[in-house]
């Protein structure tokens, strides 16, 4: 079983490989809103460690998903304490007196 940072970049590229299959580099980048560069480095990690392969075909390259045994660890987003906000901008105090000059 391969144990999987949430939250990641490579969580989050399993996770639209899970839900979308067959894809492309250029689709995959569209639906992550990723740089070429990042996805390159996400894609390069996940090769090393076995998880996907590159699939070039003429026109374009799919990523085939190599493995299933995915445990993914850590909190999920919505499990995360929210920050408490103070203060900030408050509705302005209307002056019902004189102004003194």
């Amino acid at each position: 079983m391969i144990e999987i940072e949430r939250g990641t970049l490579e969580a989050r590229i399993i996770q639209v490989l899970l839900e979308v299959y067959p894809i492309t580099c250029a689709e995959l980048k569209e639906e992550l809103s990723l740089s070429n560069k990042m996805l390159e480095r996400g894609q390069k990690r996940l090769q090393t460690r076995g998880i996907i392969a590159l699939e070039p075909l003429s026109d374009k390259t799919y990523i085939r998903l190599l493995r299933r045994d995915f445990h993914f660890i850590g909190r999920k987003v919505t499990q995360r304490k929210p920050l408490k906000r103070t203060g900030g901008k408050k509705g302005k105090k209307e002056y019902d007196g004189f102004a003194y000059g």
